[in-house]
């Protein structure tokens, strides 16, 4: 009897894998062939995943945002306040740090040999920040688009930070303190539309 594969499962497979692989060589010295032996499979088989390495970090990508909203829903879950929330969100952050400061030098490796107009175009860097966008919004509770891009940019920048090991950052302080700030500004505009309403 034939084994019967569910490609869809094996392909989501290969793709966890690749991660180490990415983080270990960086986007642009790794080659198919590497990521390939790295995998234990034939290039063939690679390639008929993926056709491409930019194809098969389009799909990595994809599948890691839809991950890592997943994993921060989970930790939050059961959460209250805004303040609660981010302060759980810091100890989440602090506690994958390895993990986001490997998947932000990643993409910085894949940004830094891509065309810069033709990248930020692509269906890929919108979906994701959409999808992080998104998650912020819901998770949070903060419906306001701008201070969703401020929670998202002091987020990325706690990484960059801890990438640099910049060790004065604590990212469960900084969260915690952005908690503060933002509960503090959002009870101001509900004051200010309460008594202009």
């Amino acid at each position: 009897m034939p084994k019967i594969i569910d490609h869809d499962q094996y392909r989501k497979e290969l793709l966890s894998r690749c991660f180490d692989l990415f983080a270990e060589k960086g986007y642009s010295a790794i080659t198919m062939r590497q990521i390939a032996e790295g995998l234990t499979v034939s290039t063939g088989t690679l390639y008929h995943y993926f056709p491409s390495k930019q194809a098969l970090f389009e799909q990595l990508a994809e599948e890691i945002s839809e991950r890592d909203v997943l994993m921060a829903a989970a930790e939050l879950e059961g959460t209250q306040t805004l303040q609660e929330r981010l302060e759980v969100l810091g100890r989440f952050l602090e506690k994958n740090e390895d993990y986001f400061i490997k998947w932000t030098y990643i993409w910085i490796d894949f940004c830094h040999h891509q065309d810069r107009q033709e990248f930020q175009k692509s269906s890929l860097f919108k979906l994701s920040i959409e999808r992080y966008q998104q998650a912020i919004s819901d998770l949070l509770d903060i419906q306001d688009p701008v201070l969703v891009a401020f929670v998202m940019t002091l987020i990325d920048g706690l990484i960059l930070q801890r990438l640099c090991a910049n060790e004065m950052v604590s990212m469960p302080e900084q969260c915690a303190l952005l908690g503060k700030m933002l509960t503090a500004y959002l009870e101001k505009e509900l004051s200010n539309k309460t008594s202009n309403g």
